[in-house]
Parts: C-alpha cells; sequence; structure tokens
C-alpha cells in the first residue's frame, strides 16, 4: 500500500486543535478525532445542501485507524474524498494531516446512507454525491 497524503483527495477542510482536545497525557484525545472528521464531514452535508427531513444523511458505521499522537497547537488539513457509491449508501474515505507535515494523523472510513425521515426510509444516492464521487475518481486519476 502507497502512503498516503493530503494530495490524494480532492476536498480539504481545515481547522485547529483547541486546548481542550487535551487529555491528561498531552495530546489530542482519541474520541476528539471524531469530532474532527465529523466537523469535516458537516461541510461536505453544507457543500451538498442537505439539511432536510427529505433529505438527510445518516452514518452507518465508521472505521478509524489511529496512525500517531496529535500534539497542540496544530493547524489541520482533514482530506476527503467518497471512496464508494451503492444504491442507497457511499463512503467517505479521509485523512487528519498537520499543515507542516505530510504524515498523517489518522485515516478514517465512514459509510452514509441516504435517508427520507418523512417516508421512514433509506433512499438512493443523491446526484450531488455521486458528482463528488465522480470529482474524486477523476482526481485520483492524475
Amino acid at each position: 500500500m502507497s502512503k498516503i497524503t493530503i494530495k490524494d483527495f480532492p476536498f480539504h477542510y481545515r481547522l485547529q486543535t483547541r486546548w481542550k482536545d487535551l487529555d491528561s497525557f498531552g495530546h489530542v484525545n482519541n474520541a476528539v478525532f471524531l469530532t474532527y472528521f465529523e466537523d469535516a464531514r458537516i461541510d461536505f452535508f453544507r457543500r451538498w445542501n442537505i439539511s432536510g427531513k427529505r433529505e438527510s444523511l445518516i452514518m452507518a458505521s465508521v472505521k478509524l485507524d489511529y496512525l500517531r499522537q496529535m500534539g497542540h497547537p496544530l493547524a489541520l488539513i482533514i482530506g476527503q474524498r467518497i471512496s464508494r457509491i451503492g444504491n442507497r449508501s457511499f463512503d467517505i474515505h479521509a485523512a487528519i494531516f498537520s499543515e507542516n507535515d505530510s504524515n498523517p494523523f489518522a485515516v478514517t472510513t465512514i459509510s452514509c446512507v441516504c435517508f427520507n425521515y418523512e417516508k421512514n426510509k433509506a433512499v438512493p444516492v443523491f446526484d450531488v454525491i455521486k458528482a463528488d464521487y465522480q470529482k474524486s475518481i477523476d482526481h485520483n486519476a492524475h
């Protein structure tokens, strides 16, 4: 497997570590990594304009691999791409990087289901997500 870099991801989300993110050992707590990925995922939701009862998303699963400790303060970049499209679900592959270091702190794959709360059922993947999946494929082809 080749090394993952920020260049592998067409979509970037920037954020800063916060003092409150630290645990008693002086590094960013492992649970906070999920919050960082959530913040980046919400940025996707805004991009797709998904916020209603007819068009919504449910996180179905998350696989998170911690690769190394993260200190504070740090300026971070979360790289994201749509890595899989199914009929009613899709995966977001993401990694956390420091602006000054090409080695990721963690990588994740998050499976999301497109959902209609008015009908209380899963629905086909929305076209805007399919379009970003194509952008991810095109980006990785270069």
